[in-house]
């Protein structure tokens, strides 16, 4: 029975609903829950169940949803595909540029403008050939019928890089229609996360015209790329923002071990390489500290020594599963489940892991325009998964 290390709470994978209750009621007596309680329970636990909505999917990455109940779809060769309310994806959508799909690079992320009633715009990150390799970006399109029109390609992630791995990368719209994207440091380019003078490894904070904000925290800094909200990160995949608090939640891939949730706050940094609870590869020697170390921020949860792979992100802000509201869901790509987070403030105070029997990759979490919960598997029969309280 194999479990993992939760502020202090060890839930694992074979324990059965009551005995995750008991564990976590524990954590409540001791009073770290006092004030939670507003924003869910983990006490409060609800049994789920994971209903088919879509299949025929291949390598699907994220989910995003229209004011009339039809989703979005990235595939991550580099299709864009509308499925409707009969669950069928359609022909992909025209209109996306050239997406450069190898390894974990393609097309990534896909949101809905917070204006889509109004401008109809739909934002998607991809991988982008250019010059010394390749890089992730950001684009946007008018969404009309099923094609986009107006493309334009808002942001590009410098330098360029000859990598398929680590191109990130999560989209999250800012209560002030600013824009966050977080980015890979590429794999090999891991100490380019602490420099300034690059995007990788970092979180950006941008208009919607692609430019910075001036009030971004290293605008005024020599050499900085304007855009950086914060450093040190290794591999974003997850991404959302608090609906009370407007912080921005993010999941980010460890190497062995170490992978982590940040609360990303502007001009921190994330630690990556300096500070990591992650291992090398193989070996399982260390790459930096662990911490705390003065200048670096703590992730607010972090699994050891065994990844999961943490996914997309969504806060529960319906009435749909009792005691959920307020939580923060994760999804696991190597852990194969889904993780519920209770959280105090910008602690994680307790979790509950879901869905230990699926048995398939968790690439995104995302809350519907219903209230319902659903999940996108990755592989190549990819599905769309609705989580339904039994």
């Amino acid at each position: 029975m194999s479990a993992a290390p939760i502020g202090g709470l060890n839930c694992p994978r074979g324990m059965g609903m009551m005995g995750r209750m008991q564990s976590l009621r524990a954590l409540s007596i001791a009073g770290a829950l006092a004030s939670v309680m507003v924003m869910g329970s983990p006490a409060a636990a609800t049994e789920v169940r994971a209903v088919p909505v879509a299949r025929g999917l291949v390598n699907p990455w994220a989910l995003a949803f229209l004011p009339d109940g039809r989703m979005l779809v990235s595939e991550r060769p580099g299709r864009l595909r509308l499925i409707g309310a009969d669950g069928r994806p359609g022909a992909p959508l025209q209109g996306l540029p050239p997406v450069d799909a190898a390894g974990q690079c393609g097309l990534l992320d896909v949101v809905v403008d917070p204006r889509f009633a109004d401008n109809r715009l739909v934002w998607w990150t991809y991988t982008e050939v250019g010059a010394g390799g390749n890089s992730t970006a950001l684009a946007r399109g008018r969404l009309e019928g099923e094609r986009l029109r107006d493309v334009r390609t808002v942001f590009r992630q410098v330098p360029k890089v000859a990598s398929r791995l680590h191109c990130g990368s999560r989209i999250a719209f800012a209560r002030d229609g600013r824009v966050f994207v977080g980015l890979g440091e590429r794999f090999s380019r891991k100490d380019d996360a602490q420099v300034l003078s690059n995007h990788l490894g970092k979180v950006v904070r941008l208009n919607a015209d692609g430019s910075a904000p001036a009030d971004n925290p290293f605008v005024n800094t020599p050499g900085a790329r304007p855009e950086i909200w914060s450093l040190g990160h290794r591999n974003i995949q997850g991404a959302a923002v608090h609906p009370v608090t407007g912080d921005l939640w993010a999941s980010e891939h460890g190497p062995q071990g170490g992978d982590e949730i940040n609360v990303v706050l502007a001009g921190r940094n994330y630690g990556w390489p300096l500070v990591t609870y992650g291992r090398n590869y193989g070996t399982g020697t260390r790459i930096g500290e662990t911490g705390p170390r003065q200048g670096f921020e703590q992730p607010v949860k972090v699994w050891m020594p065994t990844s999961i792979a943490p996914s997309g992100l969504a806060f529960v802000t319906s009435d749909r599963y009792p005691g959920w509201k307020g939580n923060l869901l994760v999804g696991a790509l190597r852990g194969q489940m889904l993780v519920r987070l209770s959280i105090n403030g910008r602690k994680v105070v307790a979790d509950e892991e879901l869905l230990t029997e699926l048995d398939d990759r968790i690439r995104d979490v995302r809350q519907g325009p219903d209230g319902y919960v659903y999940l996108v598997t990755d592989g190549n029969e990819g599905q769309v998964l609705r989580l339904d309280p039994k």
